[in-house]
């Protein structure tokens, strides 16, 4: 497989259908979550040590906080059922972010010079219980191997972590197998319109007959995800480091003053980490895509006749 022309057929895929980035942001929205929290409060005073200060703070910040849902017992009901179901529209744009990346750069491979929105996004739909329930399945699988692993090394005060050790030694190439297999599945019972079974099926034959180009693929696509996200996370930390080091360290009305300034800048630069995050996430989708079509497509004949010049 020419890995090169597949890199930078991917590349020339996301960057003229940018309707994918779109898909690669609803993609982002199962890849994980974050949250940011800031607090502060009263008691503040200078004559007090810097860590006696930030204590003081954060302690009756937890028990103000302690208090008020003490008082109003149905938020947190509330707040559990925010969770879910931002959880559940999460999975389910997660899903369908992933299955349109799949058939954009398909569709965009075999020649197509237009990608629509509702066009894709509708041409997902029908794949979204097969994708869904394959990733259920395997964290289902590692949440049964892995959970027991947990508690056996939280009751034991770590010893049992040393017992499994060779075990899990087993586990993470088995999880780095897993992993590429449900990127292969996926595209499989996208693209070819197989069942779950069938795709699961088609996704091993595929991985086992081609461990080595894989692999390469994973290693490629695992640094460009490290680099390409570190890059997009660093105006984060840029922003986050200074303005909380500024809170603990300045007096009340400075660290507020602090607060607003690094929630503003966090705010102007959340656009732009999104579309950044979308287009990492299309490109390496895409990336996976081509590779199964490359690793799956018919061979061309070694007998093609190759046109001679005529003679004079």
């Amino acid at each position: 497989m020419n890995f090169a022309e597949v890199l930078d057929r991917a590349w020339q895929i996301v960057w003229k259908h940018k309707v994918l980035w779109i898909f690669g942001i609803l993609a982002g929205c199962a890849r994980g979550g974050g949250g940011a929290g800031g607090g502060g409060g009263s008691g503040w005073r200078a004559d007090q040590p810097f860590g006696a200060n930030t204590l003081t703070t954060a302690q009756q910040t937890f028990n103000a906080l302690s208090q008020w849902v003490g008082d109003h017992p149905w938020i947190i009901v509330l707040f559990v059922l925010l969770i879910l179901v931002l959880a559940a529209l999460a999975v389910f744009l997660g899903t369908l972010g992933r299955i349109g990346l799949i058939r954009g750069a398909f569709e965009a491979d075999g020649g197509a010079e237009h990608l629509a929105f509702g066009t894709l996004f509708r041409e997902s739909l029908p794949y979204f219980w097969r994708v869904f329930a394959l990733s259920l399945l395997i964290g289902l699988a590692f949440l049964i191997v892995f959970l027991p692993l947990v508690v056996l090394g939280f009751v034991t005060a770590g010893v049992g972590f040393l017992c499994v050790l060779p075990l899990l030694c087993v586990l993470v190439p088995l999880a780095l197998a897993a992993g590429i297999l449900i990127q292969q599945a996926n595209v499989a019972m996208v693209i070819e319109n197989l069942g779950l079974t069938d795709g699961v099926r088609r996704g091993w034959e595929v991985l086992k007959r081609n461990v080595g180009p894989l692999l390469i693929i994973w290693l490629i696509t695992a640094l460009i995800g490290f680099v390409g996200g570190l890059l997009i996370a660093l105006p984060v930390l840029v922003i986050v480091i200074p303005t909380v080091i500024g809170y603990m360290a300045a007096g009340q009305q400075i660290s507020w003053a602090f607060l607003a300034i690094g929630a503003a800048c966090l705010a102007v630069y959340l656009p732009i980490l999104l579309v950044a995050s979308g287009i990492l996430i299309a490109y390496i989708e895409s990336v996976w895509t081509l590779t199964f079509m490359r690793l799956t497509r018919p061979k061309e004949s070694a007998e093609t006749p190759v046109a001679s010049p005529a003679n004079a």
